[in-house]
């Protein structure tokens, strides 16, 4: 029986052998980074085309008719230039008539309707 014990004991020495020789297999997975390409959607931005009608007593004027007589009357009554202009306030009266407007915050006047 003593050759039993050491032929177990050496097969079980040379299992370990063979173990410890054997290359260690690894769990973890291989980190791979992949360059993904980002794509940016830009929306175009379009301006909204508005017209706007001022109704009174069977008339019709737009506000678009009403800027021009005031570009008007800034390059031709006032003698300036249009890129001078760089704000316009319109005040429309329509019982009177009359589109009131203030010009870079200090100059005044009207136009008929």
């Amino acid at each position: 029986m003593a050759t039993k014990k050491a032929a177990t004991k050496e097969t079980v020495a040379a299992e370990v052998k063979t173990e410890k020789k054997a290359p260690a297999k690894t769990t973890a997975a291989k980190k791979t980074t992949a360059k993904t390409a980002v794509t940016k959607t830009t929306v175009k931005k379009t301006a909204v085309k508005e017209t706007v009608y001022v109704q009174f007593m069977g008339n019709e004027v737009s506000t678009d008719e009403i800027m021009k007589k005031v570009k008007e009357n800034w390059t031709k009554v006032l003698k300036n230039k249009v890129g001078d202009m760089k704000s316009v306030t319109l005040y429309i009266k329509p019982e009177e008539g009359k589109a009131y407007f203030v010009i870079n915050d200090d100059v005044t006047g009207s136009v008929e309707l």
